[in-house]
């Protein structure tokens, strides 16, 4: 009944997209979850996310660029990380898209470990860089720059695998490397970073036929506008009481698609 619903749809796009705006994290922690919920399969969930992700972020991208706030070289070190494990994962992906079932638990678990260690960020990332600053101090930029590209690297497999990683993950690793750089640029160059990554990973799906348009279409219908609402609302309330809350969401789907995989 709900999937012949005109409205649902729209109405989940709408939701998904007010949380985006509200709390900048990224829709696959939500997004991919509702579809499941929905019956779609796990490979149609991911795939259809990954498009509706690399829209969202172009749109996004081109915002942030046009208020300097992507810096450009850190999302070059992201994407020498990102961009060849995406396609090397794919590659996996293609050797055992024929086995639905195993495919299917796969991503299932990888998401459920994605969304647990999205809602630990949110949790902890004051405290993570905190403890790294006091113990590590400033570290040396071809570290930096290295570490940077290994994060691009299992944010790639990551995101390839459940369409999450690159919102709270890719932040919080970031602000751990680049203690000095503004909040803000740190927000759009994960951004930026974020637009070649999905829209590798959901072109790969794309070809394997595991993107559903009509259902991307009308996601679309309601989120652009739910993202628009969320962000003028997120200044007037307190981050303190909305990151924790959205923390423990995930927490509890994210645990309850880990045990709920059968891939052991």
């Amino acid at each position: 009944m709900l999937q012949s619903a005109s409205l649902i749809y729209p109405l989940c796009g709408l939701i998904v997209g007010f949380v985006i705006g509200l709390t900048g994290v990224g829709g696959g922690s939500l997004m991919t979850p509702m579809l499941l919920w929905f019956g779609f399969h796990p490979t149609t969930a991911v795939g259809t996310d990954l498009i509706y992700a690399a829209i969202t972020k172009s749109i996004g991208t081109v915002a942030q660029h046009a208020g300097g706030a992507v810096d450009w070289k850190v999302v070059r070190r992201l994407a020498y990380g990102s961009v060849p494990a995406t396609v090397l994962t794919l590659l996996v992906l293609s050797h055992i898209s024929g086995e639905s079932h195993l495919l299917g638990a796969i991503i299932k678990f990888v998401l459920g470990v994605a969304l647990l260690l999205t809602a630990v960020c949110i949790f902890f990332r004051k405290y993570f860089a905190e403890v790294l600053a006091r113990r590590y101090g400033d570290i040396a930029d071809a570290r930096v720059a290295t570490l940077t590209v290994v994060s691009g690297l299992l944010v790639g497999v990551l995101v390839s695998l459940s369409s999450v990683g690159a919102g709270a993950i890719g932040v919080t690793a970031l602000i751990l490397l680049y203690p000095r750089l503004p909040l803000a640029r740190i927000v759009g160059s994960d951004i930026a970073h974020g637009v070649p990554l999905t829209l590798i990973a959901g072109a790969g799906y794309w070809y394997q036929g595991d993107v559903n348009w009509v259902l991307l279409f009308n996601l679309l219908i309601g989120s652009i506008p739910g993202i628009l609402a969320g962000s003028m609302l997120a200044p007037r309330l307190p981050e303190y009481g909305l990151r924790p809350a959205l923390a423990a969401i995930l927490l509890f789907v994210g645990a309850n698609s880990v045990m709920h995989a059968h891939l052991f």
